[in-house]
């Protein structure tokens, strides 16, 4: 039974491989920006949810508000919904998920699943920044369609600077992320470049098939696939004036689904989240890790 499991799983994603992603994704966000007339919009968005188990019950806005389903995928949440974890040098999550992997990042590597990993060089596209994280606590979080959208700081900060990177439109499944090598490094990602109270933190926003685009609050400017932006080799800032981001404090979103990779430098977080923990926005995942002389007070 696992063998066959395993076969379907294999031709599944070597017909992905062959799928047209970078077009069938900006279709799909060209279709979830086209209005939809008002009595159809209930119908719509709530066979939707129901169909991949979404919460309405936390919006902060009618169902039948949206115009466009992106404007529904991307929903609010009403105030108070996800209460931010208080504390000097608390790391909380930055988005509603799944962790699907975490740990430290050993010889710059990280852990993809069970026998596959890959380079933090590679995920961000930069040897040098690489080198601040080796050695570093990280964790990988799946955001599943009925998921909340919205990425949220991890901790209190000032954001440095972020760095574009295209590449492919894979899906960040459980069965693309157990079959497709380096996939987190192969797919398009936005790094968001954070100095924290619990030192330097990369926030990296890693898009799928289906993700029409990534936008951040930080900066208008900021958006993949926007007009006249550089396409082939990505674009980077690095801001002359950090730009100030509480913890908790909105971050950006993808317009539809995707997974965010926290990485932190070494020794200066200790994480708590486990491999299948369910996260909310604002729970505390860990905390700035202790020093010698903290921990013998």
């Amino acid at each position: 039974m696992l063998f066959w499991s395993r076969m379907r799983e294999r031709v599944a994603v070597d017909l992905l491989r062959w799928t047209p992603k970078g077009t069938l994704s900006r279709g799909i966000g060209w279709a979830a920006r086209r209005k939809v007339p008002r009595p159809l919009r209930r119908a719509v968005y709530g066979g939707f949810a129901r169909y991949v188990g979404a919460d309405l019950s936390v919006m902060n806005e009618p169902i039948d508000a949206f115009e466009r389903f992106d404007d529904f995928f991307t929903r609010r949440l009403r105030d108070g919904a996800r209460p931010i974890a208080e504390g000097d040098g608390v790391v909380v999550s930055p988005v509603d998920g799944v962790v699907s992997e975490t740990g430290t990042a050993e010889n710059g590597r990280l852990i993809q699943c069970k026998g596959r990993d890959y380079t933090i060089a590679g995920l961000l596209a930069d040897a040098v920044e690489a080198r601040s994280f080796e050695g570093g606590a990280y964790a990988t979080v799946y955001l599943a369609p009925r998921d909340y959208h919205r990425i949220h700081s991890p901790a209190e900060g000032k954001v440095t600077g972020y760095r574009h990177i295209p590449g492919a439109f894979f899906p960040v499944n459980p069965v693309s992320v157990r079959n497709v090598a380096g996939l987190f490094s192969i797919n398009e990602r936005l790094v968001t470049y954070l100095d924290s109270d619990v030192g330097r933190v990369a926030v990296v926003a890693v898009a799928a098939t289906g993700v029409g685009w990534i936008t951040v609050a930080y900066d208008r400017e900021v958006r993949t696939h926007r007009s006249g932006a550089p396409g082939r080799h990505g674009w980077a800032q690095r801001y002359a004036s950090p730009r100030p981001l509480g913890r908790g404090a909105e971050l950006g979103m993808f317009h539809l689904g995707s997974t965010v990779i926290l990485l932190f430098e070494p020794g200066r977080v200790r994480l708590n989240a486990s491999t299948g923990q369910v996260l909310r926005v604002g729970e505390r995942i860990g905390a700035k890790a202790l020093g010698q002389r903290e921990a013998a007070a």
